[in-house]
Order: C-alpha cells, then sequence, then structure tokens
C-alpha cells in the first residue's frame, strides 16, 4: 500500500478546504492574529534568535507565529499544496522562512542541518507508521543542547471513538472528510496508524533524548472531535461517565551530548 500518495492527496484536497476555512482564519492571522496556543507558547518559550524546524507544517500558519516572535523558521510537509500555500502566506507577509516538501522520513535521509528547536504539533503522530525512524529524525535535526517539543492529542481518546490505543502494523484506512466546518462533505481515503504514549516516550529516549517534562490536559484548544463542550476561558472538553477525558499531552525532550 503507498499509504504516502493516499495521505498526501487527502492533504492536499484538505488544505484547499483548510484556507477557506472559519477555523484556520487566515485573514485574522494575515492582521496579525497568531496561531500558536498557550500550551505551547508556555512550553517553548522565547524563541527569539533560536533556529526552529517545524515537522509536519501543514501551510505554515504556526510556521510562521514562530517566525513572528523572532524564530528563525523552517517548515516541512508532505503536501506540495500545503507548502505552496505556506510560502505564498510567507511572501504575503514579508516573514522569512524556509518551506521544505516532503515525507517525515525522507526528510531524515537528506537533512543536513541541526536546530535549536524541533517542534511539532496537534494530529501529527497518527500518519506514521515507524515511530522510531521519526524519532530518529528528530534527534538528528537537533543540536546538543537543543529541544524537542510536541503537543498533541491524547491517545486515550481514541478509545471512544472506537479505535485501538495500542500500536499496529497494519493502518486503518478510512474515508473521511476534514476536521473544518466548511467541509463539504468529500471525502479522502486515509492511512493512520494509534500510537500509545509508551511507544512516543520510548521512541524518544531510543533515540537518544532525555525527557524533560511530560504533562497531560483535560482541555483542548480545538472543537475537532465528537461531543466536545466548550468551557469558558479553558477551551473544550469531554466527558466520560461524568470525568473529564484527556484530551492533549505534551513532552519536552533535550539533546545531550554523548
Amino acid at each position: 500500500m503507498d499509504y504516502l500518495r493516499l495521505n498526501k492527496e487527502a492533504w492536499d484536497k484538505r488544505t484547499a478546504v483548510h484556507i477557506e476555512s472559519k477555523f484556520y482564519d487566515v485573514e485574522a492571522f494575515k492582521q496579525g492574529k497568531s496561531s500558536l496556543n498557550a500550551i505551547e507558547l508556555e512550553q517553548v518559550g522565547n524563541v527569539e534568535g533560536k533556529s526552529l524546524l517545524h515537522l509536519q507544517c501543514h501551510f505554515g500558519q504556526d510556521t510562521l507565529s514562530w517566525a513572528r516572535l523572532g524564530a528563525k523558521v523552517t517548515g516541512v510537509d508532505l503536501s506540495p499544496a500545503a507548502i505552496e500555500q505556506a510560502q505564498c502566506l510567507s511572501r504575503d507577509l514579508g516573514l522569512e522562512a524556509r518551506f521544505i516538501e516532503s515525507d517525515i522520513y525522507e526528510f531524515e535521509e537528506s537533512n543536513t542541518e541541526q536546530y535549536d528547536v524541533v517542534f511539532t504539533s496537534y494530529g501529527v503522530l497518527c500518519w506514521l507508521p515507524d515511530l522510531s525512524r521519526w524519532a530518529k529524525t528528530v534527534a538528528g535535526a537537533l543540536k546538543v543542547g537543543g529541544e524537542f517539543h510536541i503537543i498533541e492529542f491524547h491517545t486515550f481518546n481514541d478509545l471512544l471513538y472506537g479505535y485501538s490505543y495500542f500500536p499496529s502494523e497494519e493502518p486503518d484506512i478510512e474515508e473521511e472528510g476534514t476536521y473544518t466546518e466548511n467541509c463539504d462533505g468529500t471525502t479522502s481515503t486515509m492511512a493512520t496508524w494509534p500510537h500509545p504514549l509508551s511507544e512516543v516516550i520510548n521512541a524518544l529516549i531510543q533515540a537518544g533524548l532525555r525527557i524533560d517534562a511530560f504533562a497531560e490536559y483535560p482541555y483542548s484548544p480545538y472543537n475537532c472531535f465528537e461531543g466536545l463542550e466548550y468551557v469558558e476561558q479553558k477551551g473544550y472538553q469531554l466527558l466520560h461517565k461524568g470525568q473529564q477525558v484527556p484530551l492533549l499531552y505534551a513532552i519536552k525532550a533535550t539533546k545531550d551530548a554523548r
């Protein structure tokens, strides 16, 4: 199965929908609104003058938000349509940024640079079949002393939507639309893989990174799953039998000298 082709085509189609959505609100972004949330801003901290690699950057809003905060940014994504939109957005805003069209694993094989910060967030890992190779990509792209930051949707809530929590060599193949409010019902064939927290953490450790912090959150900044309810000044929560379900987790890791 050529999962790269399937997912690339799906994300090309999604990009065309996303740039017109209220969810991404490109016009507000152009007027200066940041696309970054409090969780990642607090965790990553000051990026002024730092080189930052954003893996699976979609069409570049978060990448360019880091650029607005003073980072020297590079964004990587497998979708040619997304990279094209990211480059257009960068030019329109007069922000210096480099965007690379590449699958994560291809990028690992060709990348020769190292960065102060590697960042990735929100719905990224399910598209990758092999987290060992992903973690190797992260470690290889970091300078000694550099930091990796991931903010991701918690895999526990996948159980509530009928998906496996534990890893599988075979992907889930589904016909899905997209998560923005302007989805017109058009679907794409997509391949995804479950990755429990233990797999994520162990992959990073085995790649030589030191885990500095791990946190879980009951609120999501995005209303992109069924059954979420809004809580004022908190975000969206999901209740199961009256109790909050973990919706996000965050990991900070550092590359030490060996």
